[in-house]
């Protein structure tokens, strides 16, 4: 269960502008086609059931509706509809347009919300864009729909989903129960499949004082500019100088994504030291994810981004600064050392000095011995 929200992420008011808008969205392929979700814990009274089915009626064995035609054609098909609750209920069906949230989850147009692409394509027996069906408890019913192909459609992929809701009324609340089936439809013309990366950006987190130690946190936008939509394997390391790697590739898939859309993922590379220069990298190979064998077929080129990241190894540099500063300090003692031995040679040379001159002037000093002759 899940609030179902627009584009921008606005929650939908119904009665008293307190209204909340619940959704189960149950779509193929990484959702299960089809649910019955609960109000509360014990409650049976509100049960939704859509399927697929066959001209007899019955539920086939497909998990979405898939379509392939060219622009101006129209497809029938149709689906069961059932009431798997033990009250009376109003149904109303409709289809709607898909879209991925900024996580890449897929999810619907809220249901006042008016779709422009492939939900405006649907039309039901009543030449209507929603049909509404009112059914007692085990009560199913089988509805013909078709998809109208407008002529001027773009080639590539339509997304969208085909809905029932049930409107329950509560004392300060309403609730828009709500379970729906994808709808994949493909225009025919010249595809485009791409992905491309965009916004990489990386950081390390880690003890300072542990150069061994630490994680990298990768953030990325996935985008599909191209016209088809495609699902990704990804592959994801860091390296450090001349491309040594200094942790193992770490694998992962990247949810189908659908055109024209972006989301955004966080991966983290455990065990990856202080290596002063890291090189995170990311690759995506992307595929058609289908059971359709010709989009089995699409060729899409990997895409791949690095960023440079400069992680000082602390510890290793603080120790470096320790031993340079006792390197330092021993060479300024043994220079002063040396420089006061060298003053003291001086001043002993300057007294030494000194003394010799001052006995040589004592010397010169001293009156002579032997007595003057006078004349007669």
């Amino acid at each position: 269960m899940r609030i179902a929200t627009t584009r921008n992420g606005a929650r939908i008011a119904t009665a008293m502008g307190a209204a909340l808008t619940a959704a189960a969205l149950l779509l193929a392929p990484a959702i299960p086609a089809s649910a019955t979700p609960a109000a509360d814990p014990g409650d049976t009274t509100i049960g939704v059931a859509t399927r697929p089915a066959g001209d007899d009626g019955l539920p086939d064995d497909r998990t979405r509706f898939s379509y392939a035609a060219g622009p101006g054609q129209t497809v029938t098909d149709r689906v069961y509809i059932g009431n798997t609750g033990t009250e009376r209920q109003d149904f109303t069906v409709y289809a709607t347009d898909g879209f991925n949230t900024e996580t890449g989850e897929f999810a619907l147009l809220a249901t006042d919300e008016q779709p422009s692409g492939i939900g405006a394509w649907v039309r039901f027996e009543n030449g209507e864009d929603r049909i509404l069906l009112t059914l007692e408890p085990d009560e199913a019913r089988l509805l013909t729909f078709t998809v109208t192909f407008p002529a001027d459609a773009t080639p590539g992929d339509h997304v969208g989903g085909l809905v029932a809701s049930v409107l329950e009324d509560g004392a300060q609340v309403s609730l828009d129960r709500r379970v729906a089936t994808a709808i994949y439809a493909r225009v025919s013309g010249e595809l485009q499949p791409r992905l491309t990366i965009s916004n990489l950006r990386a950081e390390h987190r880690g003890d300072w004082w542990n150069p061994f130690g630490g994680t990298v946190v990768l953030d990325y936008t996935i985008d599909n500019p191209g016209n088809v939509a495609l699902a990704a394997n990804l592959t994801a390391g860091a390296r450090t100088f001349f491309w040594i790697p200094v942790t193992g590739d770490k694998g992962g898939k990247v949810p189908v994504l659908l055109p024209g859309n972006s989301a955004s993922y966080r991966l983290e590379l455990t065990g990856v030291g202080q290596w002063l220069y890291l090189d995170p990298f990311l690759t995506i190979r992307p595929f058609a994810d289908t059971d359709d064998k010709d989009a089995q077929l699409l060729q899409v080129a990997p895409t791949s981004r690095d960023v440079v990241l400069i992680v000082p190894p602390w510890t290793a540099l603080l120790a470096l600064v320790l031993v340079a500063g006792v390197v330092l300090f021993i060479r300024w003692r043994r220079k002063r050392q040396d420089q006061q031995a060298i003053a003291w040679m001086e001043e002993t040379e300057k007294r030494a000095r000194e003394e010799a001159e001052a006995a040589l002037a004592e010397g010169s000093a001293v009156p002579d011995d032997s007595e003057a002759v006078t004349p007669g």
